[in-house]
């Protein structure tokens, strides 16, 4: 299948590119490399440095590459900042949307998979969190996300468009070329990491007097290329019908000390911790119930293991500092 992957040159959106030139599908990623890394781009796919809002190389690139189906992952993503500055989060991830959405409609590209979130919940009364549940986002980040989500659903009943949302909650590790490198850090797993390298002083925990075993903030880890697999999965259905999806690990999630320990362990460094007071919005837990994808399209985590995780990811940053 000939696929278009924005921000194909990100994080998780370079290690979907490689999963898929792997199954032999052709690509075409577009990114204006605004945050991403023109490096972390497999050879074998094809490149254009563009915005979504330009329409024009949008609309040539689907129709000169004959492009099948989109997998879309441009956005931004930080919490904070979206509640800071609404304006970029309604502008980059829901009228550049729109726009990826008409170009689309005019070049007769009836397949998307959209790169959702967690966050589309907002803080749920129930563990682990299922796609029936409702949707309150408590940022704008979440809430940008959810309107595209809306706008997938409008457009399928008038245009015929058939989509995959999968809402991610966190993704980690690495594969030999592509890791987390973003400005600033926000992630967990690359903080602790950071932090055992010696390249940040020390990691702080935001809160320690949560009701979990340990008292830190429990989340669900879920390696990045489990998580590039189900969106080539996803792209099997767009044929027939549309879905929503969860996507993480199950289980009982790790706990912030939890990650910190495993990553001691698996660097061998000591790992300098502070604790500060809670995040206003952090709930003490966030753990995805993935059987509907796991039942509906065979979906199976293969290196849900924190310490494959984490060598994984430790590995990769170990070779990207030589």
């Amino acid at each position: 299948m000939r696929v278009l992957v924005t921000g194909g040159a990100g994080y998780i959106g370079s290690v979907v590119t490689e999963e898929l030139v792997r199954d032999g599908h052709e690509v075409v990623v577009y990114d204006s490399l605004y945050k991403g890394h023109r490096e972390s781009v497999v050879p074998e796919a094809k490149f254009v440095q563009a915005d979504l809002l330009e329409t024009e190389v949008l609309r040539r690139t689907l129709s000169e590459h004959e492009i099948e189906a989109v997998i879309h992952m441009a956005a931004d993503s930080l919490v904070g900042e979206s509640v800071e500055a609404p304006a970029k989060y309604y502008r980059n991830n829901v009228i550049a949307g729109l726009s990826l959405l008409d170009a689309m409609r005019e070049a007769e590209v009836k397949r998307l998979v959209f790169s959702s979130t967690a966050a589309t919940y907002g803080e749920p009364a129930k563990q682990p969190i299922e796609e029936t549940d409702p949707t309150a986002p408590t940022n704008t980040y979440g809430e940008t996300k959810l309107a595209f989500e809306r706008a997938l659903h409008w457009y399928e009943g008038a245009y015929g468009l058939h989509y995959a949302s999968l809402r991610y909650f966190n993704a980690a590790g690495a594969t030999e070329l592509c890791g987390e490198a973003h400005d600033p850090e926000t992630h967990l797993i690359p903080i602790v990491l950071q932090a055992a390298a010696g390249t940040r002083p020390h990691v702080t925990i935001y809160g320690d007097d949560y009701p979990t075993r340990d008292g830190t903030c429990v989340r669900d880890y879920i390696h990045v290329i489990d998580l590039a697999r189900a969106h080539i999965l996803a792209l099997d259905i767009l044929d027939e019908r549309s879905a929503i999806y969860n996507l993480g690990c199950g289980g009982e999630g790790y706990s912030v000390l939890e990650v910190i320990e495993t990553a001691r362990k698996v660097t061998g460094r000591e790992i300098p911790v502070q604790t500060g007071a809670r995040r206003p919005g952090d709930p003490a837990v966030l753990i995805a119930s993935s059987d509907r994808i796991k039942g509906e399209l065979g979906w199976q985590p293969a290196l849900q293991d924190l310490t494959v995780i984490i060598e994984s990811a430790w590995k990769w940053m170990q070779e990207r500092q030589k």
